[in-house]
This record gives structure tokens, sequence and C-alpha cells, in this order.
């Protein structure tokens, strides 16, 4: 669908309101949410978009600011006709989905952040910098870049769509959470969330910490509860899919309680 002058990618199922809007983690695309999407479905309206630069949707080449980007899932809910709905946002995806839910949107009715980029600014040192700039110029790399956020080796199909959804990005589109993103400050912001929040973490995270989580996410939103799902690294969606989406569904359910 056309989103701002965009075309953007969208795969949806379903018709039951909540909707839950899923944002994929820098590198990704709606691909990464089709296991628990399809957990999901039937149950509930599930919509996953591939955001702008990558996969199916159109590769710009500026647009790439965080208020760009919650610009975006906001804009695709109502061009979609959602009338009630709940994000749920992966690591860039959930730094997004914060800033989206401090606008306080009419219909969000709540708000899951799966293993969450921060909203303060991430500092690397350089030479990780450097190797983040680097990590999906080739399949060496996505395979590089994929084992230290995974907990474990997926499913040989599911290696192959990661990569290939990795290598789909466009240079401006891989070059803005390093360069960029992440440096982006929203904290200030983030306090103003006022649906409830769910904050999931794996257990094996090497990118971002428990404690992490807790300090920087957790302590900002003062409806947030939190949990750790066990044997998960970063890549909750690829490590554990059927148990992010018991948990997304427990959550989802519990708002109308």
């Amino acid at each position: 669908m056309k989103v701002q002058g965009l075309s953007i990618h969208v795969e949806q199922h379903g018709s039951t309101e909540p909707a839950i809007i899923f944002l994929h983690y820098w590198g990704g695309t709606s691909r990464t949410w089709s296991r628990v999407a399809a957990q999901l479905q039937g149950k509930f309206r599930t919509m996953a978009y591939d955001a702008r630069g990558w996969g199916r949707s159109d590769k710009p080449a500026a647009g790439y600011a965080l208020a760009d980007l919650a610009d975006e899932v906001l804009t695709l809910a109502r061009g979609l006709g959602v009338n009630q709905f709940v994000l749920v946002g992966h690591s860039l995806g959930g730094k997004i989905a914060q800033l989206a839910a401090s606008r306080r949107p009419a219909g969000l009715l709540g708000l899951v952040l799966v293993a969450p980029a921060p909203p303060t600014p991430l500092r690397f040192p350089d030479e990780m910098r450097e190797t983040q700039i680097h990590a999906y110029d080739d399949r060496e790399n996505v395979l590089r870049t994929t084992a230290f956020l995974s907990a474990r080796t997926p499913p040989p199909e599911i290696v192959e769509q990661i990569v290939e959804d990795s290598l789909s990005g466009s240079r401006e589109a891989t070059l803005a959470y390093p360069t960029a993103s992440i440096l982006e400050d929203i904290s200030s912001e983030v306090p103003k969330i006022a649906v409830p929040a769910l904050v999931l973490a794996g257990e094996l995270d090497q990118l971002d910490s428990i404690e992490q989580h807790k300090r920087e996410v957790v302590a900002r939103i003062a409806t947030a509860r939190f949990e750790v799902i066990p044997r998960s690294g970063h890549l909750l969606p690829i490590d554990e899919p059927e148990e992010l989406a018991r948990r997304i569904e427990n959550f989802v359910l519990s708002l109308s309680t």
C-alpha cells in the first residue's frame, strides 16, 4: 500500500481486532515475524510490514530518522482502517514503537517491546561500529551477525530467509542504524507512553542485556512489566517464535479484561 508516497509491502491476515502490528529489526523484513504471526492468525488481525528500505518496500534515499519511521507505522495503521491495535516492535522496531506509542495515537491499546533498542543513544567502540556498518554487506557477514544475535543456529530454511532479508536492504537503510538511529535520543518522549506495555528480553541476548532493558526501557515506562524468555538470544522471533507468540497473545487478551 502507499504510505507517505512510498509503496510499503504488508502481510496481513484475519479481521478480528485488536490488530497486532509487527515492526521488524534492522536487517529483517515482515518475514521475520512469519512464525510468530502464524500462531496468532485466527485469533487476531495480524499485520507485518517491510519498513522502507527493506524487503519488497520502496527504498528511498532519505527518510530514515526515527520520526519518519514512527510516522510510517501510524500512517500504515490508519490507511489499513485499523480501529484498535497493539504495536509489537523488535530491536530497532522496538525503538520506533516506543516513539510511536509516546504520541498516544487514537486506537492504540498496548505495546509489546521485544528486545527493544534503548531510547537513549548507544555509542559503540569504533571497531564494533565498523562491524555493524558492514553487517549486511554479503552472505558471510550476515551469517556472522546472525550467529551473534541468535542463541542457536536456526533451521536451514530460516537461515536462507534471514540472509535474503538482510541483503534486501538499501545502502541507506543499512547505514541508518549504526550511524544515526541508535544515536537518536528519545528518552524524553518515552515516559509519555500511557498504554499497558510488555517488555520482553532474551535470556541469552548478547547485544542488549537484561539489566540494560530494566534500566533504559522499563524504568522509563510507568505502565511496563518485564519478562525474560529462556533460551533465547536477541532474535526472539527466530529463536523462540511459539513462546513469544504465547506471551504476546496473553498480553493482548489481558487488555480486554
